[in-house]
């Protein structure tokens, strides 16, 4: 005897998931913490960025003089302005950090998920990626400069062993140390998501590939980097996110002499330019925005997560 069940009366409405108050009351600490350290702040900068100012005072209203003065020669073909030639500057760091992170990142996290079979150690050796972490971003960039300097332990010994005549000016307060101080605080953000991925992988799919007769390099292009996709573009909002607003990293290895977004806002907050800060952190805020969307379109990082 087959029974079948009693459809709910047409009077009575089913909750739908997630929608019950009870839920919402469960997402309010979030969207409380969001709305008050987020969208508050972000909308005040916004609002800030309208205002005029002088040598003593902020003079709140409304005006796009901020914003004008920002591209201020921007329309001139026959040469780059400030702001473009700065917005340049600082993509190529992005690009160059990314890059390079994205690559010692995957082979670091490819090692630790395929190559080391115990749990036990490839818990020691994540811990030991994340040693550089115990200390300051500070402290880790200056240790460098001994290393880098014009007398410093790298020029010495290539000058001992007749590698060079004279120390290598451009170690030291250049693109490259720059770059080099980057992907030194930076390359953890990329492994873990990347490692995370991988871990998730299900290892009879290499198994079938490996039994089809894909070579190691076909399993890797088709089976590996597909799959850790939701890892690699995470880690690369992150990194291309932090480089892009980093000030201290370019000041500290630039020496003081390569511009930066972050480095201009900087320096305008520190001569009290709050209004033309604002309106550079808005505008580096759209950019970084559109970086971020186009990265998400590759990947729907909800479901795959």
């Amino acid at each position: 005897m087959s029974s079948t069940a009693a459809p709910p009366p047409s009077g009575q409405a089913t909750s739908a998931p997630g929608r019950s108050l009870s839920a919402w009351w469960q997402a309010a600490p979030l969207t409380l913490v969001f709305v008050l350290f987020f969208l508050i702040p972000l909308a005040l900068i916004l609002m800030v960025s309208f205002w005029d100012f002088n040598e003593y005072d902020l003079l709140p209203g409304f005006t796009f003089k901020n914003y004008i003065s920002i591209f201020d020669g921007c329309g001139n073909t026959a040469e780059l302005c400030v702001t473009l030639k700065t917005y340049l500057s600082t993509l190529k760091f992005s690009f160059l950090v990314w890059l390079i992170t994205l690559v010692v990142g995957f082979a670091v996290a490819y090692f630790l998920a395929f190559h080391v079979r115990s749990q036990g150690m490839q818990t020691l050796l994540f811990v030991l990626c994340t040693i550089p972490f115990w200390t300051s971003n500070v402290i880790r960039m200056i240790s460098w400069v001994p290393l880098l300097g014009r007398n410093g332990l790298v020029n010495q010994t290539l000058v001992s062993i007749g590698v060079v005549d004279t120390p290598i000016e451009w170690l030291l307060f250049s693109d490259f140390s720059v770059t080099l101080a980057f992907v030194h605080l930076y390359t953890m953000f990329m492994i873990v998501p990347i490692f995370n991925s991988m871990m998730r992988i299900d290892r009879s799919l290499l198994e079938a590939a490996n039994d089809s007769g894909a070579s190691g390099w076909q399993t890797l292009w088709n089976v590996i980097i597909p799959l850790s996709r939701t890892g690699i573009i995470i880690g690369s909002i992150f990194v291309i996110t932090i480089v892009m607003g980093d000030f201290v990293t370019i000041g500290v290895m630039g020496g003081q002499q390569i511009a930066s977004v972050g480095k201009i806002i900087q320096v305008q907050t520190s001569y009290l330019q709050f209004p033309l800060a604002a309106a550079n952190a808005m505008i580096l805020l759209t950019v970084v925005l559109m970086i971020i969307f186009a990265l998400t379109r590759m990947v729907d990082i909800r479901k795959e997560l």
